[in-house]
């Protein structure tokens, strides 16, 4: 056994003890805090030791502590998600860049608002196609890139794509043209789904003159493109220094014979299931 001093030996042995005792009295004076005065109250989250606060007082003090860590908390998660946002985004123009010729932007996304179809099945959610506009549009585009999944084209979800941009033009308010050029593809699904909109407007019109403009209000379609659709469709005439639209029955009918043999098609938008707020400053 090694020998030690007895003044040192005592000195060690008074250390601890008077540790001991010092937390013993803490405990029974203070009960958790220095001065003494206020019960313990360790139950609330993130009270420190030593403080003179009432329990009440303190329990404002690490209800807005933890609020401030909170938002901290809350605002790198924030963060996390933009970056991986960002991050799919990009890849999803450099996937988009593979099937479209024109297609040059890839890495600045942070302009644009991206909308992507997903398949569901239970083995997870698999992309038919998406779409992307710019926050904010001085030409009004409601779509600067489309692109439907090879696998899923010829389906009818590039013309749903389509419609979807059209919807939220109309929920904003605002008129919408795609962004040119288009690809060679693109312009015939566009063509298309022109078509069957003006067709559509045509078959429940009961008026007597019909306006591009009002045509235009309704279906949130550029007035552009409703002129080149007309032309396109030869319903459009210039006759004494006025432009005349022609109601041709004979297309309407036929849009509405396709129409009834795909009415039980579920590839169709239904408006009143899209809870959608325009992002602000759009």
């Amino acid at each position: 056994m090694e020998h030690t001093d007895s003044s040192e030996s005592d000195a060690n042995s008074r250390g601890p003890a008077r540790i001991t005792r010092s937390t013993a009295r803490l405990s029974q004076s203070s009960q958790g805090h220095l001065t003494g005065k206020h019960e313990r109250h360790f139950s609330i989250s993130g009270c420190p030791l030593y403080h003179n606060l009432s329990a009440d007082e303190c329990k404002v003090r690490a209800q807005s502590r933890d609020k401030q860590v909170e938002d901290r908390m809350l605002s790198h998660r924030q963060d996390e998600n933009n970056r991986h946002a960002t991050i799919y985004c990009q890849n999803l123009c450099l996937l988009a860049k593979l099937f479209l010729d024109h297609k040059t932007l890839y890495y600045d996304v942070e302009p644009f608002l991206f909308y992507v179809m997903t398949e569901a099945d239970n083995t997870g959610c698999h992309l038919i196609g998406y779409f992307s506009k710019e926050k904010n549009s001085f030409l009004n585009y409601n779509v600067s890139c489309i692109l439907t999944m090879p696998q899923y084209m010829r389906q009818g979800y590039g013309k749903m794509l389509i419609d979807f941009s059209y919807l939220l033009s109309k929920v904003e308010e605002k008129v919408g043209s795609p962004e040119r050029p288009l690809s060679d593809l693109g312009l015939i699904s566009y063509r298309s789904y022109w078509k069957e909109v003006l067709l559509r407007y045509l078959n429940t019109f009961q008026g007597k003159e019909i306006s591009i403009k009002e045509i235009s209000q309704e279906t949130a379609v550029n007035p552009v493109d409703i002129v080149s659709t007309l032309q396109a469709l030869q319903m459009l005439k210039y006759w004494k220094g006025k432009h005349l639209v022609l109601k041709r029955q004979d297309l309407i009918d036929e849009w509405a014979a396709k129409e009834a043999k795909r009415s039980n098609s579920n590839k169709t938008m239904d408006p009143s299931c899209l809870k959608w707020t325009p992002p602000k400053g759009t």
